[in-house]
C-alpha cells in the first residue's frame, strides 16, 4: 500500500475513488454515489480542494493534526498540504462533496487577487467551518451546480470564465460562513481580549522576552492553541483590530508605565525585550509622537 496519494492534478482523488471526471482542471465528486471507499492521504500538488462533508474518516490527518469529525465541516486545502487517511484496508462510506481545482486554472482570475484574504486555506483543521444545515446545504447545491456545469458543456474559454466564477462563488460562500462562525466564537468567547492582555502580561511575567524578544503573533496563537491566521481573524472580529496592532498597544502601554516608573529608555527597551535601543525610540515615538525622553519630559509640564 502506498503512503500517499499525489494529486498532481484535479482529477487524481476522482480518479482513485472511481468518481467520473469531465473537465481537465476541475473535478467534483459526491461522495454518496460512490459507496465504500478505500482511504487516501493525499499530498497535494498545484491543487486547491474543498471537502464540504457530514463526516470525515476517523483518525485522519491534516498536515500533523487530526480531522475535526464535526458533523457538517468545510475543510479547506491548499497545494503541498497533506490531508486524509493512510490506507489501512478498510472502506467508509462518505456524505458530502469535495471540490477540486488547479491553480493553473485560477491564473489571471479575481481567485489570485482575493487569495490572500481566503485565510481558511491555511487554518488547521481543527478550526475547520462548522456548517449550519443551510449552508452546507446551499455549498452541496453549488457543487451539483458545478457538476452539472461541466457534464453538460463542452470545455471552451466562456465556459472556463464561467466555471472560474462558480469556484469564486464557493470561495466566497465559504469566507462569509466563517465570519458568521468567527461572530459565534465571539458570542462564546467575549472575554478573549482580556485573555490576550493576561497572555503577554504572562510573558514578561515568565521573562521569555529575554530568550525570544518581543511578543509575536505566532506565540500569542499558540496560547490559544490556534494557528495564527484563524487566531488573526477572530481578533478582528473581536476588537477590529489586528492582532499586531493589539500587541503593539500592549507594548506601548508597559513602555509608558516603564518611563514613569522612572527607568530610561534603554532600561525600557532592554525590559520590554527590543533588540537595540533605537529600535525601542523609533517604535515608541512612531505610537505616540515623542521620543521617550520629550514623552517624560511632557509629563512634567505643569
Amino acid at each position: 500500500m502506498k503512503d500517499y496519494l499525489y494529486l498532481n492534478h484535479a482529477n487524481d482523488y476522482a480518479l482513485s475513488v472511481g468518481a467520473e471526471t469531465y473537465h481537465p482542471m476541475v473535478s467534483v465528486v459526491h461522495f454518496d454515489e460512490l459507496g465504500p471507499i478505500a482511504h487516501t492521504l493525499n499530498k497535494m500538488g498545484d491543487v486547491y480542494a474543498f471537502f464540504v462533508q457530514d463526516n470525515f474518516p476517523e483518525g485522519g490527518k491534516y498536515g500533523m493534526g487530526d480531522y475535526d469529525t464535526s458533523k457538517g465541516s468545510l475543510v479547506a486545502i491548499s497545494p503541498s498540504q497533506i490531508v486524509g487517511k493512510k490506507d489501512d484496508g478498510t472502506r467508509d462510506v462518505y456524505h458530502g462533496w469535495t471540490l477540486h481545482f488547479e491553480a493553473e486554472f485560477m491564473r489571471g482570475t479575481a481567485f489570485e487577487q482575493r487569495l490572500l484574504d481566503y485565510h481558511y486555506f491555511s487554518y488547521n483543521v481543527n478550526e475547520a467551518l462548522h456548517t449550519t444545515d443551510g449552508e452546507k446545504q446551499l455549498l452541496w447545491q453549488l457543487m451539483q451546480m458545478i457538476r452539472r456545469f461541466i457534464q453538460h458543456r463542452p470545455q471552451s474559454p466562456q465556459t472556463d470564465r464561467i466555471l472560474q466564477d462558480y469556484i469564486l462563488l464557493v470561495c466566497d460562500y465559504a469566507q462569509l460562513f466563517y465570519q458568521r462562525q468567527f461572530q459565534d466564537t465571539v458570542k462564546e468567547q467575549n472575554d478573549m481580549l482580556a485573555r490576550l492582555q493576561r497572555v503577554l502580561a504572562d510573558y514578561y511575567e515568565r521573562g521569555l522576552q529575554r530568550q525570544h524578544g518581543l511578543p509575536n503573533v505566532k506565540y500569542c496563537a499558540s496560547e490559544f492553541c490556534l494557528s495564527p491566521s484563524y487566531f488573526g481573524d477572530v481578533v478582528r472580529s473581536v476588537s477590529g483590530e489586528s492582532p499586531t496592532q493589539v500587541i503593539q498597544r500592549f507594548l506601548v502601554d508597559r513602555a509608558k508605565s516603564l518611563l514613569i516608573s522612572g527607568l530610561t529608555a534603554t532600561q525600557a527597551s532592554d525590559s520590554l525585550g527590543f533588540e537595540y535601543p533605537q529600535h525601542f525610540t523609533r517604535f515608541f515615538k512612531k505610537h505616540v509622537g515623542l521620543q521617550p525622553s520629550k514623552y517624560i519630559a511632557s509629563l512634567k509640564v505643569p
